[in-house]
């Protein structure tokens, strides 16, 4: 019991540790195997990439979504991870549409 009660806690610090903020999607193109969405959260252009061969590698479209930014060593890439979901998921229980490294200009 107190092994499930340690999870259900470290799973509610997890959840609460991630930062949603809403993102418009610009631009997306492959280049190289290299799936680079542009996106703008408040004004400030940002660049996500993920490897094209990866599972959750998608390349979205235009439009307004929620990123959500992973708590450090969590996700795919040795970087600072990030997962879209759509405008008006529940990030808590809804499926992810993608996973992405998160580069800021």
């Amino acid at each position: 019991m107190k092994k499930e009660i340690w999870f259900v806690l470290l799973l509610a610090t997890i959840v609460w540790a991630q930062e949603k903020v809403q993102v418009t999607v610009k631009n997306v193109q492959t280049v190289s195997g290299i799936v680079l969405v542009t996106v703008a959260e408040n004004g400030k252009q940002l660049e996500l990439q993920c490897t094209a061969e990866q599972a959750w590698c998608t390349p979205v479209r235009a439009g307004a979504y929620q990123m959500v930014r992973l708590p450090k060593n969590h996700g795919m890439y040795d970087c600072q991870n990030v997962d879209l979901f759509s405008a008006t998921a529940n990030v808590a229980s809804d499926e992810k549409l993608g996973e992405y490294c998160l580069n800021e200009h």
